[in-house]
């Protein structure tokens, strides 16, 4: 049979018409049914193409001009934005945004899962969908011997030297040029990944929205910080209400940005913050949601359809530092949180302390594993929560799930895919997806987190 060859070729331009965006939020657009996935393209525009990349089904383009504009078009307000690679649909009105989020859901319950029928509500969307972020970290670079901090270009390791970047809260931005600059005049050296030398690595600051308590964290490749009590002095006589000041030690070769080891330099190892009635003590490594006021409602949403009357036991997998636990537990009789990370339970615990909430308890251990142990000693939730990350629940614990037969599982997820994947899985366990609600914790990203009520299908 004759090979179909493409019908373009690499470098040729092309006039395209856009269909669909992919799930990343790049344009699509077919030539003799032949897809091209072209960033920053919109449905319903004409442009200008040139052909990057040719595969056997389908290609890639780089956007040269927008023959026919979309109206949900804007100017995007970061100078950097088709540079960087942090936000991909900055281009986009906010309500595309969330139209574009809603329909992604939507697309991943059909052509994945399988589901059909099951209702994807709109985007829970913010009034102000700019400075959002509570955590910044951001590598640090040499440049004809000066210090530049910046996110990547996309697909590269070359920093795009940047003072402000429009979803971060604009304190953490200040923070990070402060300690660039005091870091500069101390004669610390950037750390080189192609030749492993020199000291510091990344900047990263965290703040409480609430609270207004900063955590500033220097990621060092060296163990010894050269003039650290000059570093921690300029840092607080540039921001006062700094309450915590951390040195992450990473001496390896790799793209994971904190080490083992994190050493106080100054102050508390812990700063806080609030999600509606429930107080939260972050470390450096805590993982603890980057958006406070989406989270408030996404725990809500998650709370809402867990339908708690105060007589029930719930389990959480995958509890992290105990933030869903918690929410949980002022409406349940007993949550049981499993995290496989000993620092988060040991974060978790003190958390449940602090808020004087005694009837959650949290272990370490794979979810899986502890689930089978937790029901051979006769544990039978009526609830289980599991929040996992973006490769979704191993089938372990969809199977430990089903195995506990819950009247209900709330699956709090970052990515559709799997959580389409997963759902099918559970259906085939005799579950059912009632509804998903998508959040939009990144606005200007594509990425989208959602909360899927599950019940026990009563019809078989």
């Amino acid at each position: 049979m004759a090979k179909v060859k493409p019908p373009v070729t690499k470098n040729e331009t092309v006039e395209l018409e856009f269909v669909d965006l992919t799930h990343e939020g790049s344009g699509v657009g077919k030539i003799n049914g032949y897809p091209l996935f072209v960033p920053y393209g919109l449905p319903g525009e004409k442009a200008k193409v040139k052909v990057v990349k040719v595969k056997k089904n389908f290609g890639f383009g780089k956007l040269l001009k927008v023959l026919e504009q979309s109206p949900e078009r804007i100017e995007p307000p970061c100078d950097v934005f088709y540079q960087c690679g942090g936000c991909q649909i900055q281009h986009m009105s906010y309500k595309m945004q969330l139209d574009v989020k809603q329909k992604q859901v939507q697309d991943a319950m059909r052509k994945i899962g399988h589901l059909e029928d099951v209702p994807v509500h709109s985007t829970i969307g913010m009034e102000d969908p700019w400075r959002y972020r509570n955590k910044v970290q951001i590598p640090v670079k040499g440049v004809e011997g000066r210090l530049e901090t910046g996110f990547y270009k996309k697909r590269s390791h070359d920093i795009i030297n940047m003072d402000t970047c429009p979803i971060t809260d604009e304190q953490n931005d200040r923070m990070v040029e402060a300690v660039r600059r005091i870091a500069e005049d101390a004669g610390i050296t950037p750390y080189d990944e192609n030749n492993h030398r020199g000291i510091l690595r990344h900047i990263m600051v965290r703040n409480g929205k609430e609270t207004n308590e900063i955590m500033v964290v220097l990621v060092t490749r060296t163990d010894k910080l050269p003039y650290e009590e000059k570093i921690v002095e300029e840092i607080l006589k540039a921001y006062p209400n700094v309450k915590s000041i951390m040195q992450n030690v990473n001496p390896e070769r790799t793209n994971v940005i904190l080490g083992k080891k994190t050493k106080l330099l100054w102050g508390e190892e812990y700063i806080h913050d609030a999600i509606g009635d429930i107080q939260f003590a972050i470390s450096a490594k805590s993982f603890y949601q980057v958006n406070p006021v989406q989270t408030k409602n996404l725990y809500d949403i998650a709370l809402e359809y867990a339908n708690l009357s105060g007589n029930e036991t719930v389990v959480d997998a995958y509890c992290g530092i105990g933030t869903i636990s918690l929410f949980l537990a002022q409406k349940a009789k007993k949550v049981y949180g499993v995290e496989i990370v000993p620092e988060a339970v040991d974060d978790a615990k003190k958390n449940a302390k602090l808020n004087r909430i005694h009837n959650a308890e949290f272990y370490v251990g794979a979810a899986e594993k502890v689930m089978d142990w937790w029901k051979a000693q006769g544990l039978r939730p009526d609830v289980i929560v599991v929040d996992p990350p973006r490769k979704g629940c191993d089938e372990t614990l969809l199977k430990a799930m089903l195995d506990m037969q819950p009247k209900r599982i709330i699956y709090v997820s970052c990515n559709p895919s799997t959580l389409a994947r997963d759902l099918n899985i559970l259906a085939e366990g005799g579950y059912e997806t009632k509804k998903v609600q998508p959040v939009d914790m990144f606005p200007q990203t594509s990425h989208i987190e959602s909360v899927a009520l599950i019940e026990k299908d009563l019809s078989n």
